[in-house]
């Protein structure tokens, strides 16, 4: 059976996105551009984002302009994007854009994913709603050595300690590695 894993890099002072949503406070860290394989969720058949984090990395990996940057980045790969406005798509990606509710296209984005891992790539608010419903096994975090001002929060909602089991907590560069495993709402 799949997992829904929540995998994303943040700052020390939980910020996954500046005020601007952009996320080139993380590429400032020494060996950011170049991470460490073993960092990233495997056998995965879907990300799930929202509009900001996939316009983000439209611009920034100017994948209009190059749409075969996106076949090298993500291989048979479906991506969902959660927004409310029409977005640019690469040519030959298979991107989705959705709206509403996480709850009510989840069937949709598991029956995408088969038997494989759905990875949640952000924002905040996404998480949130995968929260909500208990659809979220694994919340993976890669703490860089920065702070921000402000900007998008990790997580825009109260989750207790009865809810998350450390499973792992071990350097990574620059960055601390912690992943956790999720329990379910009682």
């Amino acid at each position: 059976m799949s997992e829904i894993i929540f995998d994303a890099a943040v700052t020390l002072n939980g910020y996954l996105a500046d005020e601007n949503q952009s996320l080139q406070w993380l590429f400032e860290v020494p060996g950011a551009h170049e991470p460490d394989p073993d960092l990233l969720p495997r056998n995965v058949g879907v990300h799930v984002e929202g509009a900001s984090t996939y316009l983000w990395l439209l611009e920034h990996e100017r994948f209009i302009e190059n749409p075969h940057k996106w076949q090298d980045y993500y291989p048979g790969i479906t991506t969902y994007v959660f927004t409310s406005r029409e977005l640019p798509i690469p040519e030959g990606a298979d991107v989705r854009l959705v709206n509403g509710p996480v709850a009510g296209v989840l069937p949709q984005i598991r029956g995408a994913a088969g038997e494989k891992n759905i990875w949640v790539l952000g924002g905040g608010e996404l998480l949130g709603q995968f929260l909500d419903i208990d659809a979220i096994d694994t919340l993976a975090l890669t703490i860089a050595p920065a702070a921000l001002a402000g900007g998008a929060p990790l997580l825009p909602r109260n989750i207790g300690s009865d809810r998350l089991e450390l499973a792992e907590a071990r350097p990574a560069g620059p960055f601390a590695r912690l992943v956790y495993r999720v329990r379910r709402a009682s």
